[in-house]
């Protein structure tokens, strides 16, 4: 993986945000972290690309709120399953 971004939402914000990106050792570095603390990982190589133009701490623009918001339910529907 040569490009990570991990993307965090909270009920009573306005939208999700970035909280980490990076390439190459710091991506790899991203989803051991991830995988070590059983955050989910996705791939969509599409979405990162876009979502590697902002900065951390960054809201999620509102062009990226659908996919987002299905990456998130996903996720939120994979871990109540657990």
């Amino acid at each position: 993986m040569d490009r990570a971004v991990a993307v965090k939402y909270a009920t009573g914000l306005p939208a999700p945000f970035i909280v980490g990106k990076g390439r190459n050792e710091v991506a790899r570095r991203i989803v051991s972290l991830a995988v070590e603390h059983g955050v989910q990982v996705m791939e969509a190589p599409e979405l990162t690309d876009a979502l590697m133009t902002l900065e951390v701490g960054d809201w999620i623009p509102e062009e990226y709120f659908e996919i987002v918001a299905e990456i998130l339910s996903f996720v939120y529907r994979m871990r109540s399953s657990l």
